[in-house]
């Protein structure tokens, strides 16, 4: 089943992103067809809402978010995906940047298996899935992580405490009102993580301004 099969599905990814080498645009498109096929086989990969604008809401998010986490991680050799979901950022990530290990965690027996379906079927030797929760990751496994849609900041952090090392970091994708969630954070987690803004970016299409926020762990 392909993007062209299914009425109202749109594909905009080539016209917005002309730089991406070929082959990396053929794995994205792949990737995107998987995300169609995978929607009807399993139950909520994504909201169903979304399908048809996933190339904007999903695909050109991924891209714009992984492009600011690698200009502000210098050396970056490793990325875990925290609550992964249907592989957002974290395969677009990989797919993006082969000589990087991506690790998608998520507990979701159904997206563990169609994670593992498409990074076997896309030849991504990059990325591991992990079929657990934060929490039970091996304390101190984590350099850096990217959270997308997994909890709000504070809640994050907290999960991911033992597991990210002194001197790792989190990347958190959020909308306009990432400045309530730095505001909510506890003072005592202040001690352990310092939060900032590392890079804001819109969308092909809409108004609304996302941003990535960093929260370095500092002890």
């Amino acid at each position: 089943m392909s993007t062209q099969e299914i009425s109202g599905i749109s594909w905009r990814i080539e016209e917005w992103f002309p730089d991406l080498s070929p082959d990396v645009k053929s794995k994205l498109k792949s990737f995107h067809e998987a995300l169609l096929v995978g929607s009807k086989n399993y139950s909520s990969l994504i909201s169903i809402k979304t399908l048809p604008v996933a190339d904007v809401l999903h695909f050109a998010d991924s891209i714009l978010a992984s492009r600011i986490i690698l200009q502000h991680h210098e050396g970056l050799k490793s990325l875990h995906d925290f609550g992964t979901g249907a592989g957002f950022p974290g395969m677009v990530f990989a797919i993006l940047n082969p000589a990087i290990s991506v690790t998608l965690v998520d507990y979701d027996v159904k997206k563990v298996e169609f994670l593992k379906e498409v990074a076997s079927s896309l030849k991504l030797s990059n990325v591991i899935v992990e079929g657990k929760t934060v929490e039970s990751l091996p304390e101190g496994s984590v350099q850096a992580a990217v959270v997308r849609g997994f909890s709000n900041i504070s809640k994050t952090v907290l999960s991911a405490r033992k597991c990210v090392v002194k001197g790792g970091a989190l990347y958190h994708l959020k909308g306009e009102e990432w400045g309530i969630e730095l505001a909510e954070i506890p003072s005592q987690l202040c001690s352990i993580w310092s939060p900032s803004l590392v890079g804001e970016y819109r969308l092909p299409i809409g108004a609304f301004k996302f941003a990535v926020i960093k929260t370095d762990k500092i002890a």
